[in-house]
């Protein structure tokens, strides 16, 4: 299996500053707000040490089912408001597969498109489990944006 077939590569456009982007991926209080993989999921669990070699963690909870889904890794790349990457590790993966997520933040007029990219999944069926949690991940910090916006 090539690493293409293991890679998730995803783009979203957000309605906020590049700045705004950034720091909803490094701030524990905004991560706890979007970072699921279900829209009425939790986040009881977000950790931030933002620095090279630092580390990031997520714990998510399904409250259907009380199951919970954790994860974490370094940070190899710290840029803002352009680039950010981190290793990561499932907390239930029994191979303890080394994985990397890399950022890149663009803004153009107010509007920033996020690359992301997911490498060293599992196999192809993971990158399709992966798109559908991160789609929806996505759709929780647009609105977290949005609410930040609104409040702003």
């Amino acid at each position: 299996m090539s690493a293409a077939d293991t890679t998730l590569r995803m783009q979203r456009s957000f309605d906020a500053p590049a700045q705004a982007v950034f720091d909803a991926w490094t701030s524990e209080e905004v991560m706890r707000r979007w970072w699921h993989a279900g829209r009425d999921w939790e986040t009881p669990v977000a950790t931030v040490d933002l620095r090279i070699g630092g580390d990031v963690r997520v714990v998510m909870r399904n409250p259907h089912t009380g199951e919970e889904y954790g994860g974490g890794g370094k940070y190899t790349e710290i840029d803002p408001p352009r680039r950010l990457a981190f290793t990561w590790f499932w907390d239930n993966d029994p191979d303890s597969v080394r994985q990397l997520i890399e950022l890149d933040f663009e803004e153009t007029e107010g509007v920033t498109l996020v690359r992301f990219t997911h490498r060293d999944l599992w196999n192809e069926e993971a990158v399709r489990s992966h798109e559908s949690g991160w789609s929806t991940a996505f759709d929780n910090l647009e609105r977290a944006l949005a609410e930040r916006q609104s409040s702003a």
